[in-house]
């Protein structure tokens, strides 16, 4: 029996689908086993939204070769359908696949035997027209709902259409179906996953269902305690969904809503489907709806163009937005993208101190949020995830929960008092048993 380790860079959407690729190996009798259990086969699925991506599947790669010298290594993901032959020249790999060919890896490679040269699978991206279902299960507590994938937005700045293709959607009835399956393997939360989630519904390149009737089927589902939307644009972000889930048991009130700057004129070089008036109403109404739900927004720092005015414009936006965290990225150059040859570049120096402002802003909106539900009673999903005797879980509101170590309490929503904010910024949190006791 071969066995065969993962590795996975990036987003939601690429654990979905190493988890599902995984379960296939594990279907053709391999042994799915931890990266430093000297595998027979790595399977490493890339990202490269940002350079350091690129870097890191380098670094991996070499950790490989030192683990298991002569294991098979094939590379799978956004990375290896952008820059395929890059990576064939990578010491060490034996394989890459692109977008088409990830899902039949264990088909095209044939046993899994070193080849004398890197063999490159990877066509061009307008062949990845197809569906590959994929959800994680038995990784994490929650589990990621593959629901759409590609996309047919043309951000200057972004590969990912370049790299996953066009948008197109599994089928309300299929995604039933497996978020069935995954409630029957005992999951209680569903995080809905996708490269532009909110464009759900185009197959074959015809619009033929709508987000918000998977978001009404969904929420049908017996058993199914929560169903998180892990990312939705703000143009697709309707009154209409914002409505449904405020008036849901299911979907939980968190929303992330990629905002990526706070200047009109930066949002039309980046050629964003919205400008911040639209964020702003988005926020407002959500906020209107469901005073204690959670936003988290993404934000890029360093975008050709962005003087000090137009930075400070983001910054002030989004310190008086009632947002609760932020994801803030550097802007890369990523090749082939419009960005790339834009003019007024911004010196890496400045794009770095522009990014430690919006951490420090993001620390002090995360805290703030949290200390608004300091001495309330939440109900807490924990999960698998034990540090130093104390284990984690959320809020339905994605407040991260600290308490004492009890495996009995894994993958159980509890009701708890949250009390304080503890040195790593996770709140605290007693059994309502203890405080009656007090």
């Amino acid at each position: 029996m071969k066995k065969v380790a993962f590795y996975t860079l990036g987003c939601k959407l690429n654990f979905s689908e190493t988890s599902s690729i995984s379960r296939m190996f594990e279907d053709k009798g391999y042994k799915k086993v931890e990266f430093t259990d000297t595998p027979d086969i790595f399977i490493i699925n890339t990202c490269s939204v940002t350079e350091n991506a690129d870097k890191k599947c380098k670094k991996i790669v070499r950790e490989a070769r030192k683990i298991s010298n002569n294991a098979y290594v094939a590379i799978i993901g956004c990375y290896a359908q952008l820059k395929p032959k890059e990576i064939s020249e990578i010491p060490g790999v034996d394989a890459v696949l692109g977008a088409a060919e990830k899902f039949q890896l264990i088909d095209l490679l044939d046993g899994f035997v070193r080849p004398e040269q890197p063999k490159v699978l990877a066509s061009d991206i307008e062949v990845a027209t197809g569906f590959n279902n994929a959800f994680s299960i038995n990784d994490r507590t929650r589990t990621f709902l593959k629901v759409q994938d590609g996309c047919d937005y043309s951000c200057t700045f972004c590969t990912i259409p370049l790299a996953r293709g066009n948008s197109r959607s599994n089928t309300i009835e299929n995604i039933i179906k497996q978020a069935e399956e995954i409630v029957d393997s005992g999951v209680k939360e569903i995080v809905l996953t996708g490269v532009n989630t909110g464009d759900f519904g185009i197959r074959n390149g015809k619009r033929e269902d709508r987000f918000i009737d998977l978001a009404r089927e969904l929420d049908k589902i017996n058993g199914l305690e929560r169903i998180r939307i892990s990312s939705i644009e703000p143009n697709l972000l309707t009154d209409e969904v914002i409505e449904f889930v405020a008036q849901s048991n299911k979907f939980v009130p968190h929303f992330h809503i990629p905002l990526q700057s706070g200047s009109d004129n930066i949002l039309k070089a980046m050629k964003r489907r919205y400008l911040s008036d639209l964020y702003v109403s988005r926020v407002n109404k959500i906020k209107s709806l469901m005073p204690h739900c959670c936003i988290g927004v993404d934000v890029i720092v360093g975008f050709p163009g962005e003087t000090e005015e137009e930075f400070l414009k983001t910054y002030n936006f989004l310190n008086e937005l009632d947002v609760s965290y932020l994801h803030v990225f550097t802007y890369s150059e990523r090749a082939n993208t419009p960005a790339a040859e834009m003019d007024d570049v911004i010196p890496l120096k400045e794009r770095n101190k522009r990014s430690k402002m919006l951490r420090s802003l993001s620390e002090k909106k995360r805290r703030y949020f949290y200390e608004q539900h300091l001495n309330t009673i939440q109900e807490v999903l924990f999960e698998d995830d034990v540090e130093n005797g104390m284990m984690h879980g959320f809020t339905k509101n994605y407040i991260r929960v600290a308490a004492k170590y009890d495996p009995v309490l894994i993958n159980e929503i509890k009701q708890l008092a949250l009390k304080e904010i503890d040195h790593n910024g996770h709140v605290t949190a007693e059994e309502l048993t203890e405080i009656l006791t007090h």
